[in-house]
């Protein structure tokens, strides 16, 4: 039988309050904006260990949004190749360009609008949402491959949902007081246990609020 909006609410509430108890983060939001936005360009398609060794090493060399905008293209495009970065192209010529965009149009700061986010090179969705919770620590829901996956393995959203729509039905069954914590809680949730092969179903936190496990039980 089709789960109602009601019950789904429900559980989905349940869920948050389980990953947020299992899954604590004493610090989430970052308080800068700019770094939290460079960081989310070096990262797509990086590990998280990747992202924060190439983070590290490009603000010791460009330490403010000055140094960066004036380097050109192709020093920062040498520089991220020299790291091993992938898509070393294209995230130089982001990179430069969105520092660039921010110092000639905003003055230097962050744009925090969503609409204004994703005009820079290099911003979709997922980043600018991630530069609204961890850089502003405005409420907003990233979905990563952790969070669109493990949505759907526990029936909160359809197996055919865009990114988008992930992320807008997240926020109809979520208080928006607990927005903040939906995309860490369940990038940790999505290494440790529900795993893209194997998931850890037998361990899991949530295994009395999943359907795959009771699909699987019988």
């Amino acid at each position: 039988m089709e789960e109602d909006l009601s019950s789904l609410r429900s559980r989905a509430l349940k869920i948050v309050k389980i990953l947020k108890r299992t899954y604590p983060r004493e610090r989430h939001v970052s308080g800068d904006p700019y770094r939290t936005l460079i960081k989310c360009i070096i990262s797509q398609r990086n590990r998280d260990e990747v992202t924060d060794r190439v983070a590290e090493e490009l603000f010791k060399r460009y330490p403010t949004i000055e140094d960066i905008a004036r380097a050109s293209v192709e020093e920062m495009q040498e520089f991220l190749r020299s790291l091993k970065v992938g898509l070393w192209r294209s995230k130089g010529r982001w990179i430069v360009e969105s520092s660039r965009i921010i110092l000639e149009k905003y003055g230097g700061r962050v744009p925090d609008k969503f609409e204004e986010l994703i005009k820079l090179p290099g911003i979709g969705r997922k980043c600018a949402n991630i530069v609204l919770a961890y850089g502003f620590g405005i409420p907003a829901i990233p979905v990563d491959t952790h969070v669109n996956r493990i949505s759907k393995r526990l029936g909160l959203v359809p197996k055919d949902a865009s990114p988008e729509d992930v992320e807008e039905r997240l926020k109809q069954l979520i208080p928006k007081d607990e927005w903040l914590y939906v995309n860490h809680a369940m990038v940790d949730h999505g290494k440790r246990i529900c795993r893209p092969i194997k998931p850890r179903c037998e361990v899991c936190p949530l295994k009395n609020l999943c359907p795959k496990v009771e699909i699987r039980k019988v």
